[in-house]
C-alpha cells in the first residue's frame, strides 16, 4: 500500500530564510546634514578654506615680467611649447624629473604629517574636503542648519522647498563651473583664455575640461560628500601603515566621559563619567560618524567634534578636551602620568631625513643646471660622403636649447679630431644665433681632408668620438656634446 507524503508545510524557519534571501543587499545611503560648528578648529578650517581657494582660483591672474618673447603668466604649463613656468623657474621636457622630484616632496610630506597627526590633511586641505566644506555652506545659507534642512526633506514638495532646491543646486554648479574655469586658466593666459570663453572663441578642448570638471566637482562635492572618502579615496586604506601609538589622532576620552548618562544641574559627578551624551560630537560630524566608537576608517580628523564638545563642556562647566588630539598611547594611558606624544622618532626622522635629502638634490640640480642644452643627431643615411676631393664629410642635425630670456651668438667647433671644419646649410661660416627662451635645430657638417682621414681610419677605426662645442665670443664654453665622426675602411 502506497503512503502518502506529507502536507508541505513551510515552517517559521524556512519563511525566515526565504524572506532574507528576497530582501535586497543593497542599502540607502543615510543623508548626513551636519550641524553648523563653532570653535577654534572651525575658524582654522574656514582660514584653510579661504587661503587654499584663494591660491587656487588666484594664481592664474599672477603675473611675472619675462621680457618681451615669453608669457608673463606666474604660474602657466604651456604645452604647445611644452615647459611649465614657474615664476622665475622655467621647466623643460628633458627636465621633467624636477616635477617627479617635487610629486616625491609631496608624498613624503603627507607621510610625516600621517606619521605626527593622522588624517589632518585629509580633514584641512584636502580639494574634496574644500569643496564639500564649502558646498556645505552654501546648502547652510540656502536651507538653513541641520534641523530646518531635516524637516525640509521630510516635507513635501512646494513652492518654497522647489525654489530653495533651485537656488542651492545653481549655487553649487556655478561653483563647480568656476572650479574648471579656474583649471584651464593655468594652460593659457588667463586673461585672454576668460575673454574667449565668454565670447564663444575658446579652443574645443577648453570647454570640454571646464565641462568635465564643473561635472565632476558638482557631483564629488555637492552630492557623493563623505562617500568620496569613504569608498571612493585610497588613503584611510593606506593611512595604517604611517600611524603608530604615537600619533595623534581625534579621540574621545573614554576613560574620562564613561560611564555615560544624561545629566541634570545639581547631580553629582562622583560616580558617572563627564560624557552627558548629548550626541553633539555626532550631529556636528561630516562623515556622520560617533567618535566615540573608537578609531574608525571614516574620521577625516577635522576636529569639529572637538569644537562642539567643548562648547558643551563650557555649559556644564566640565573641563575641555573630552574630545581632543590624543594619541592611542595617551588613551591606554588614561590621565595618569606623562603620556605626551614624542613627536622626534625614528618613523618621523626618516621622514624628515628624505624629505631633506629629496629637497637639497633638487635645489643642487636647480642651481647646476645649464643654461643651454645641446643634443647631436648624427646621419645614419648616408653614415658619410666622400667628396670630389677626397675629402670626407658627415652630416649632423644639432638641437640648441637656450634657456635664458636673451639673445645670444656662438660659435660651433669641433673638438677631437684636428684639421676638421664645420659648417652650416644655408649660411658662410660657424655662428648660430640662438633667440631668447626657444630650440634652435641646425643642420652642420663636419668635413675632414682625404689625409687626415686616412690616417686617423689606420689610426683609430671607422668610428671616431668627438665632441661639437658652443663656444662664446670670448672662447668661453657654454656647452658641448659627444657624438661620432664615421670613416670610410682604408685597405
Amino acid at each position: 500500500m502506497q503512503q502518502a507524503s506529507p502536507p508541505l508545510v513551510e515552517t517559521a524557519d524556512v519563511a525566515a530564510v526565504n524572506a532574507k534571501a528576497s530582501r535586497s543587499l543593497y542599502a540607502d545611503r543615510p543623508r548626513i546634514h551636519p550641524k553648523r560648528a563653532r570653535g577654534n578648529f572651525r575658524r582654522i578650517k574656514w582660514i584653510v578654506m579661504a587661503l587654499t581657494l584663494g591660491v587656487y582660483y588666484g594664481v592664474p591672474w599672477l603675473r611675472w615680467d619675462r621680457g618681451p618673447y615669453l608669457p608673463d603668466q606666474a604660474v602657466l604649463i604651456d604645452i604647445p611649447n611644452r615647459r611649465f613656468f614657474f615664476f622665475f623657474i622655467e621647466i623643460w621636457p628633458q627636465e621633467f624629473y624636477f616635477v617627479a622630484g617635487l610629486l616625491i616632496l609631496a608624498a613624503l610630506c603627507l607621510f610625516l604629517m600621517t606619521s605626527i597627526a593622522g588624517r589632518v590633511w585629509c580633514g584641512y586641505t584636502c580639494p574634496q574636503t574644500v569643496w564639500t566644506d564649502l558646498m556645505i555652506a552654501v546648502e547652510r545659507w540656502v536651507e538653513g542648519d541641520r534641523a530646518k534642512r531635516i524637516q525640509l526633506d521630510r516635507a513635501p514638495m512646494n513652492a518654497d522647498k522647489l525654489r530653495k532646491r533651485i537656488t542651492k543646486h545653481a549655487a553649487w554648479l556655478l561653483i563647480a563651473m568656476l572650479t574648471g574655469g579656474a583649471w584651464v586658466f593655468y594652460f593659457g593666459d588667463a586673461p585672454t583664455l576668460a575673454i574667449d570663453l565668454v565670447s564663444g572663441t575658446a579652443p574645443y578642448v577648453a570647454y570640454t575640461t571646464v565641462a568635465i570638471l564643473t561635472a565632476s566637482t558638482y557631483l564629488l562635492g555637492g552630492l557623493a560628500r563623505e562617500q568620496v572618502c569613504t569608498y571612493m579615496c585610497p588613503w584611510p586604506r593606506i593611512q595604517g601603515a604611517m600611524i603608530d601609538d604615537q600619533s595623534l589622532m581625534v579621540s574621545y576620552r573614554a576613560w574620562r566621559g564613561d560611564p555615560r548618562g544624561h545629566h541634570r544641574k545639581g547631580d553629582s559627578w562622583d560616580d558617572r563619567g563627564d560624557c552627558i551624551d548629548c550626541k553633539q560630537c555626532v550631529v556636528v560630524c561630516p562623515m556622520g560618524i560617533d567618535i566615540r566608537d573608537g578609531a574608525q576608517l571614516e574620521c577625516i580628523n577635522c576636529a569639529l567634534c572637538i569644537d562642539a564638545c567643548n562648547e558643551v563642556m563650557a555649559k556644564i562647566e566640565r573641563p575641555a578636551n573630552l574630545i581632543a588630539y590624543d594619541s592611542f598611547q595617551g588613551l591606554e594611558a588614561a590621565g595618569h602620568g606623562d603620556a605626551r606624544p614624542r613627536l622626534v622618532r625614528p618613523r618621523t626622522i626618516i621622514y624628515a631625513a628624505l624629505i631633506g635629502l629629496v629637497s637639497v638634490a633638487m635645489l643642487a640640480a636647480l642651481l647646476l643646471r645649464s643654461d643651454f642644452d645641446m643634443s647631436i643627431q648624427r646621419d645614419r643615411n648616408p653614415l658619410f660622403v666622400r667628396l670630389s676631393d677626397g675629402s670626407i664629410r658627415n652630416g649632423y642635425t644639432v638641437h640648441v636649447l637656450n634657456k635664458t630670456y636673451g639673445e645670444t651668438r656662438f660659435s660651433l667647433v669641433v673638438q677631437g679630431l684636428p684639421g676638421a671644419t664645420l659648417s652650416i646649410l644655408g649660411q658662410a661660416g660657424a655662428g648660430i644665433h640662438l633667440v631668447p627662451d626657444d630650440l634652435t635645430r641646425i643642420r652642420a657638417f663636419i668635413t675632414v681632408p682625404a689625409a687626415v682621414a686616412k690616417s686617423a681610419a689606420r689610426q683609430n677605426g671607422t668610428a671616431l668620438p668627438i665632441k661639437i662645442a658652443a663656444e662664446r665670443a670670448d672662447g668661453s664654453l657654454a656647452v658641448r656634446s659627444a657624438t661620432t665622426f664615421r670613416l670610410p675602411e682604408e685597405k
